[in-house]
């Protein structure tokens, strides 16, 4: 008994220990400056989707949002979400993965995904969503927890990979639909919004990286030590809080309101 006592006692320091230094090493609570990214890449999102909209009323020429810098800015757009969401990975993380909350957030962000393909299949079945970029970051979301505790040298070999192969490589055996998902087909589906997995995980790979790194120099505590946000910062982070609410109401605000101009005005 006297034996039994002194290791439960002396055990007792040792586990607090560990469950001070494991909360120590997660960032606490949201941080400003990525919540302000996300509303950034959100305008972006809106600019891109209003001028495709003038396109399909007619109010800009055919083939506008497909040529000159659009198709980059669309790249860099939807790359920007995916790199965020590679952030936020191991900011809500850190050294453990939370399951429960992860596949959580995997899941919401699923069901939303789902609700874009009804929608767009019922608007225009010949080129509904299938894979957009809310499929893609609830695919990376679920690849990226593999990496939150790998070398960031790793990461960032298997991002350059992952950027590269569809270049290199493309096969007809990812052609059919159960497949083509994956991004190494040799023909393109036709569809609104496609971003497969090669080379759309490389961005998410590229955040994760990046989040580490910041992390291992002291940016989020400096952040962190910088005290709560002022009221234009919370104002401008309030959209990237709430940014997939924004991504699945935008849409139908725009077109709805391009509609009644067009119907009314």
């Amino acid at each position: 008994m006297p034996a039994t006592r002194r290791v439960a006692v002396s055990g007792q320091p040792r586990r607090r220990a560990a469950m001070t230094t494991h909360a120590s090493t997660r960032t606490p609570g949201r941080i400003a400056a990525v919540d302000i990214a996300r509303t950034l890449a959100l305008v972006g999102m809106v600019v891109f989707h209003f001028a495709w909209d003038l396109e399909m009323f007619g109010h800009l020429p055919a083939g506008t949002v497909s040529s000159g810098a659009w198709p980059g800015f669309a790249r860099l757009v939807a790359g920007s979400f995916l790199f965020l969401a590679g952030v936020s990975l191991v900011l809500a993380h850190g050294p453990a993965i939370r399951w429960r909350s992860a596949l959580r957030r995997i899941g919401v962000i699923a069901a939303a995904a789902a609700a874009v393909t009804a929608a767009t299949w019922l608007a225009m079945p010949d080129r509904f969503v299938f894979f957009g970029i809310l499929h893609s970051i609830a695919v990376a979301s679920l690849l990226g927890l593999a990496f939150l505790r790998a070398p960031v040298t790793l990461t960032l070999a298997i991002a350059g990979a992952v950027l590269v192969l569809p270049l290199v490589f493309r096969s007809a055996f990812f052609d059919p639909p159960w497949l083509v998902w994956i991004g190494l087909s040799e023909r393109r589906p036709v569809t609104l919004d496609f971003e497969p997995v090669f080379p759309w995980f490389a961005p998410c790979l590229l955040g994760i990286a990046a989040a580490r790194l910041a992390g291992r120099f002291g940016l989020w505590d400096a952040l962190h030590r910088a005290g709560a946000p002022g009221r234009l910062a919370r104002w401008a982070g309030w959209p990237g809080r709430h940014s997939l609410v924004v991504y699945l109401a935008h849409q139908p605000l725009l077109i709805g309101g391009l509609w009644a101009v067009a119907r009314f005005g």
